[in-house]
């Protein structure tokens, strides 16, 4: 008997795209239901592969709902699998757990959602499948694995769990575990969710995290979507990714050495833009661009990022409307100058004198001062990147160029 089952985690339903409505609310608008477009194909995508089950492995929601909406949208989704005879298992995870939940709507009687009390099986005879699952009670959960049942034997066993395992994908220890832990239930299929990296963890048994259904800021960039698995005879034998992400985010790299002339920054930029468009399916696309490279426009650069960043925006505007440049990044650096230009130089030297102002106490607890203020005014996503250790010193090589550029 052959069948496949589709395997998705992490939909966080009507959770924004962060970093776009700080820059501009009609893009913002334009970006806003890419989540809700996700969970439409996710059930499309089900419905189409005549799947035999949906798993959902925690986090559909991304909190308690600011209104009833966002629960009826989900609600409207998930019955049409109902009508269509497909069941579905759910597990809550973090982000949804019982105690966070302040509310629920009934779901169709081909729903089941794992309890968080214990651990539980639930059986498909007619696939000889059994699934076995827990939902989060609470945010932080501690000895969670271990009250999961034995496998079943004769059938196929699926573990449907919310979690980071060990830590080091970056995420937090929710129902902290390791590999070696999930493969003492001898389970065929352990359907993970929390990280939102897709990732095959391991084949035997498989343990699988299919990412999260769509990316959410400009850390979290590709195809994002769910696994389509495929059952053959009692044994999985193939899972495949699925793009069911409703709009998508890119970090572009493009190399401008030797490039002397800001027009050919642009151009390059734009080929870049127009590959990574094309790679989108159609689909709107955020990108972040970062110039690189040694190249004697450098401080140019530096001094005119802001302009050449709005510039490059209406360059992506003509590919599409939905393709938006992020933010622009300048990690150019300027060609070493000759012996000649070093023994002419000015007695004013703006390298050791930013240097200096760098390294002064005084001055630093200053900057950081400002900084934090700053911090305190921004989403609370975009925090670790403007706490980088190195933010201080780019600030200072930033401070450098414009003065060069200001003096030249």
């Amino acid at each position: 008997m052959r069948f496949s089952f589709i395997h998705a985690a992490d939909l966080h339903i009507d959770s924004p795209l962060s970093g776009l409505g700080l820059k501009d609310k009609a893009v913002a608008e334009r970006f806003a239901q890419a989540g809700r477009r996700a969970v439409e194909a996710l059930i499309a995508e089900t419905i189409a592969n005549k799947a035999a089950f949906l798993i959902i492995a925690g986090d559909i929601f991304d909190g308690d709902w600011k209104d009833v909406t966002t629960g009826l949208f989900f609600v409207r989704a998930i019955s049409a699998l109902h009508r269509a005879g497909i069941p579905v298992f759910i597990v809550k995870g973090n982000h949804d757990a019982a105690s966070v939940m302040s509310r629920e709507l009934p779901y169709p009687e081909t729903v089941t959602v794992f309890r968080s009390s214990k651990a539980e099986t639930h059986t498909l005879d007619a696939h000889q499948v059994a699934l076995h699952g827990r939902s989060f009670p609470h945010r932080l959960t501690a000895e969670f694995v271990e009250s999961y049942p034995k496998r079943r034997d004769g059938w196929l066993n699926i573990g449907v769990l919310h979690t980071s395992l060990d830590g080091t994908r970056g995420h937090e220890g929710y129902a902290p575990c390791s590999i070696e832990d999930l493969k003492r239930f001898g389970y065929d299929y352990w359907a993970l969710g929390h990280v939102h990296a897709a990732e095959i963890v391991s084949r035997d048994p498989w343990i699988v995290y299919p990412g999260n259904l769509q990316g959410r800021s400009v850390r979290e960039t590709g195809a994002k979507g769910a696994m389509r698995v495929t059952v053959d005879d009692g044994r999985i034998v193939e899972v495949t990714p699925l793009a069911l992400d409703g709009a998508r985010w890119t970090q572009l790299s493009v190399d401008v050495a030797g490039v002397v002339d800001e027009a050919e920054v642009v151009v390059l930029i734009g080929a870049a833009l127009a590959e990574a468009q094309a790679a989108s399916e159609g689909r709107p696309l955020a990108a972040r661009v970062t110039l690189v490279g040694v190249t004697p426009l450098h401080n140019h650069l530096v001094a005119r990022r802001e302009a050449l960043q709005d510039d490059v925006r209406a360059s992506g505007f003509q590919l599409s409307a939905d393709c938006w440049v992020e933010q622009l990044k300048v990690k150019t650096t300027l060609p070493p100058r000759p012996l000649a230009a070093l023994a002419a130089a000015d007695a004013l030297d703006v390298d050791r004198l930013v240097a200096e102002a760098a390294s002064d106490p005084d001055f630093a607890a200053v900057l950081a001062e400002l900084t934090e203020a700053i911090k305190a005014k921004m989403p609370k996503d975009l925090h670790d990147e403007f706490a980088r250790s190195d933010v201080l010193t780019t600030l200072a090589d930033d401070a450098r160029a414009l003065l060069a550029g200001d003096l030249s």
